[in-house]
C-alpha cells in the first residue's frame, strides 16, 4: 500500500494550492500519486434520475461508473479512516490527503500566520513538516510557500524511496520506472 501523507491547515490557508502545486513535481519524477479530499460536508456526487443515482436508491452500497476517460466510484459508507481507504490506491506511489488534521498518518501543516496565530499540530507526534511564510521552528522541517522542489524531495526521500526500497525486484531495482 503507499504511503499517505496529509496536507493540513486552517480553511483558506493554501492546502489545495500547495497540492496542486506538488504533484506536478512529484509526476515530472516519474511517480503516481493519489489524492484524498476530506470534505466537512455530506456531498452527492450522483444526480437524482441518472443511472447511477437510481442503482444506489435502488440498495446498491457501491456503484463504479465507467466511461472512455473516467472511472467514478461512489459508496455509501460513514466510515473517514484513513487505514481503510488506502486499498483504493494500491497501484499508487503515494496519496495525498486534503485535510484529516485529526487522522494518524503523517502530516504536512500549511501554516499561514495571517490565517491562524499558532500550529494547528504543533503537539501532534504526526506532524513531520510545516509549509509557511513565518520564520519559526516547530522542531520538524520547514519549506517556504514557493519551496516545492525541497518539499517534494522531502516527500520523496522519506514516503516513496523508503517504501519503494523495501519492494525491489530479485535483482534489486526499485518496482516500477521510477527516476
Amino acid at each position: 500500500m503507499p504511503a499517505i501523507i496529509s496536507i493540513v491547515g486552517k480553511s483558506g490557508s493554501g492546502k489545495t494550492t500547495l497540492i496542486e502545486n506538488l504533484l506536478p513535481e512529484l509526476k515530472n519524477r516519474g511517480y503516481r500519486i493519489g489524492t484524498i479530499k476530506h470534505a466537512a460536508h455530506e456531498v452527492e456526487f450522483d444526480k437524482e434520475g441518472k443511472d447511477s443515482w437510481r442503482h444506489r436508491r435502488a440498495g446498491a452500497d457501491g456503484v463504479l461508473v465507467v466511461a472512455p476517460n473516467i472511472i467514478a466510484l461512489v459508496r455509501n459508507t460513514a466510515d473517514q479512516d484513513l487505514g481503510k481507504l488506502d486499498r483504493y490506491f494500491e497501484d499508487m506511489d503515494i496519496v495525498l490527503t486534503e485535510g484529516f488534521k485529526s487522522g494518524d498518518k503523517p502530516k504536512i501543516e500549511i501554516f499561514r500566520p495571517e490565517i491562524h496565530r499558532e500550529l494547528l499540530c504543533q503537539d501532534d507526534a504526526q506532524l513531520v513538516a510545516v509549509v509557511t511564510d513565518a520564520p519559526i521552528n516547530p522542531g520538524v522541517p520547514v519549506f517556504r510557500l514557493e519551496d516545492i522542489t525541497g518539499l517534494a524531495d522531502f516527500v520523496v526521500t522519506h514516503y516513496i524511496l523508503d517504501r519503494l526500497s523495501s519492494h525491489t525486484t530479485s535483482i534489486g531495482l526499485p518496482l516500477g520506472n521510477r527516476s
